[in-house]
């Protein structure tokens, strides 16, 4: 029996059990607030386990589909629940939950306002996430795909900071608008296939066998392309990211650009690449283009930052520039380097958010200059910091230089000259991390400074963790190179015959 549908249904089964909790404890909120935070926690560890049970099972065929699900759902539309996990999906799946358990220990504390109504959001976000890297039924992976949206719209909305109500429409416009447009690409491509063969399905893997014209194929993958280019984000279409980044919480924005913003990433591989190669293949100097403008953009715009979360919400932008120009350089080098940077990135950039919130809880302010030097009052936290400020940068031995790497390789032998642009991204990098780490934690400290506690054990504990992992990419990542390479398109012998079932 899979347990793909439990790990899909446990989350928002958890939220649900944080909120009747609230509705039950009227008053108590401390009481509340701790049965939340514990059943976050049980959620998240069962998750854990359950994805290493899926993990030890041998491949269900030599492609790499390790579990398969399905159900019928709407079947005179041809709609089914349709789950499959292969390296790649389980890879993010293992990020999100990483992260969101760091969320829970770290920052959900905070939340004293309709916590349980929180933790329900919060954990319906990862119910759509996971949905997303798991769905193979192309209406599925639509439903999952505006799951994530609605929860992280209320997120922001309302838990976030001063300018919230503002951030969380431009947020909420951007996303639905693209989604719009990948919803008639779905539309269009089922509708082809159904006047070829007279069968109607949203099936992944039957779909890719559609025949399409030149043109045809250009414009469904277009419209999926947008679609992922306004989650990963691409430059134009980024500008919904720094502000939602700013007034998100810090649940929220760990979330965003931890776990969300590899929702696109994930897209282009699944959708863009492996359903229309020929016309990614056409698309992909404009693609690489979109990139190089995203490294340098994002991160000249970080150099000129004084807010801590504007500064690293930017250099996510130049970041997941190096994530497309990796998928789109053609060769699976560059492949591999996207996803050991997508993963690289969610580690570090979520782990700064952590540091960030933790910063602004402590010492009421974003803003660098009025913080001050960190490291005498808070050495955990401020050792943190730069750690993770020195992974962003592109440090030799850890996990974001791997990725870059590659991807500066693979671009290389397309293009010379697209790889040195990339590469002066690199050098504005250093610029800005190292200025964050000069004027965060190794300035004089503030006059008039108030004292502030420093992150207790556990919370290092986890962040230890998050190091090693990045660390591990950094210094051996041949076996994630191997083992999160998207599977080929075809359906397993164990999908095959649970689809004949009667």
């Amino acid at each position: 029996m899979s347990l793909l549908p439990v790990l899909v249904v446990l989350p928002v089964a958890g939220g649900v059990i944080a909120w009747l909790a609230d509705r039950l404890h009227v008053g108590t909120g401390v009481r509340m607030r701790s049965i939340s935070w514990f059943v976050s926690v049980v959620v998240l560890v069962l998750e854990t386990v359950l994805l290493v049970v899926e993990s030890l099972r041998p491949a269900l065929q030599a492609g790499g589909w390790r579990d398969h699900f399905f159900l019928p759902w709407i079947a005179q539309m041809g709609i089914a629940v349709r789950l499959d996990m292969d390296g790649l999906s389980l890879s993010l799946i293992w990020l999100s939950l990483l992260l969101c358990l760091a969320c829970v220990m770290f920052s959900t504390r905070q939340v004293t306002v309709s916590a349980g109504v929180f933790h329900f959001l919060f954990l319906s976000t990862l119910t759509g996430i996971i949905g997303t890297f798991l769905a193979t039924d192309l209406f599925l992976f639509f439903f999952f795909w505006e799951l994530m949206l609605v929860p992280m719209f209320v997120l922001i909305a309302q838990w976030g900071h001063e300018d919230r109500q503002r951030a969380a429409m431009k947020f909420f416009i951007f996303t639905q608008g693209s989604g719009l447009l990948m919803l008639l690409s779905i539309l269009g491509l089922v509708i082809i296939h159904y006047r070829q063969t007279g069968v109607l399905t949203f099936d992944y893997f039957a779909l890719a066998t559609t025949g399409l014209s030149p043109l045809g194929s250009m414009l469904l993958m277009l419209g999926f392309f947008v679609a992922f280019a306004v989650k990963l984000p691409v430059v134009p279409v980024h500008v919904w990211l720094p502000d939602a980044h700013t007034q998100a919480p810090t649940t929220a924005s760990v979330v965003l650009a931890g776990i969300l913003l590899k929702t696109g990433g994930y897209g282009m591989i699944r959708f863009d690449i492996m359903l229309f190669p020929d016309a990614a293949s056409r698309f992909a100097p404009v693609a690489m283009g979109l990139g190089i403008a995203g490294i340098l953009y994002g991160a000249w715009l970080s150099c000129e930052q004084d807010d801590i979360k504007r500064l690293i919400a930017y250099s996510s932008v130049s970041h997941m520039g190096f994530v497309l120009l990796g998928l789109f350089s053609g060769s699976w080098t560059g492949m591999q380097g996207a996803i050991i940077q997508m993963l690289a990135h969610g580690l570090s950039t979520g782990a700064l958010f952590l540091i960030a919130g933790s910063i602004q809880d402590r010492v009421h302010s974003r803003d660098m200059r009025m913080i001050g030097g960190l490291w005498a009052a808070m050495p955990r936290l401020s050792g943190a910091g730069v750690f993770f400020a020195v992974a962003s940068l592109g440090m030799p031995g850890l996990g974001n230089f791997a990725g870059e790497f590659l991807v500066l390789l693979a671009t290389w032998r397309v293009s010379p000259a697209m790889a040195v642009m990339a590469a002066a991204g690199l050098v504005l990098a250093a610029v800005y991390s190292l200025r964050l780490v000069n004027r965060v934690f190794l300035a004089p400290t503030r006059p008039g400074a108030q004292p502030v506690t420093d992150f207790p054990a556990r919370q290092m504990a986890l962040l230890g963790g998050i190091m090693v992992a990045v660390i591990v990419l950094g210094l051996y990542p041949r076996p994630f190179m191997t083992f999160a390479v998207p599977s080929a398109l075809s359906v397993t012998a164990a999908a095959s015959e649970e689809r004949r079932a009667p």
